[in-house]
């Protein structure tokens, strides 16, 4: 038997929720949104991060006031680990920088191309309540980073031009628009027969 999964919702990009710094992670205010530890909110995070085809989700991205981020869970992203990160902290950063494309799920279907540096070393406390150090570079650098700008109450159109932001959204416009016109024409198809 499977076990059932806590699907959270998301909040819409101009929640203040998702554009307010969060304060320290505590484990006693898990019970305010009734989790009963680190692992049952990591489960939660982690489920609905797929759900909606994530590498990364924030809790302020579903309206939850805790530091803490999953990220990871891909196959080709570090053999498909996921990452808990409880109180995230960015401690050094290399020089060289790095532009890709990135997504957020708070922003479907837009992508941005953001410098970032390349690897950075960071500290975080695990869903045991452990403190780990690690450096990360490549895509996991790039997640951390995005995942931890979050708790700061940053989005990645803070990391780009008013211009740039418009473009990606009459992009991301164009892309659902196709998908609707698809959709439709499926269904009419489908009625047809």
């Amino acid at each position: 038997m499977s076990e059932e999964k806590r699907i959270l919702h998301m909040v819409a990009p101009h929640d203040p929720r998702l554009l307010s710094k969060i304060a320290p992670f505590k484990d006693d205010d898990l019970k305010l949104h009734d989790f009963k530890d680190r692992k049952e909110l990591g489960k939660a995070m982690y489920d609905t991060m797929k759900k909606y085809g994530g590498i990364g989700l924030s809790c302020n991205q579903v309206g939850l006031p805790y530091r803490m981020f999953v990220m990871g869970g891909h196959p080709q992203i570090d053999m498909g680990r996921t990452k808990y990160c409880f109180n995230p902290e960015v401690l050094d950063m290399g020089k060289e920088m790095v532009m890709m494309k990135e997504g957020c799920l708070s922003f479907p279907f837009i992508f941005l191309a953001i410098r970032r540096p390349k690897w950075i070393q960071v500290k975080y406390e695990d869903e045991e309540g452990e403190t780990k150090e690690e450096h990360l570079h490549g895509m996991l650098s790039r997640i951390f980073q995005h995942e931890n700008e979050h708790m700061n109450g940053l989005i990645f159109k803070d990391l780009v031009s008013d211009f740039k932001w418009k473009r990606a959204n009459e992009k991301a416009k164009k892309i659902v628009d196709k998908l609707l016109k698809k959709q439709n024409k499926e269904k009419n198809d489908n009625t047809l027969h």
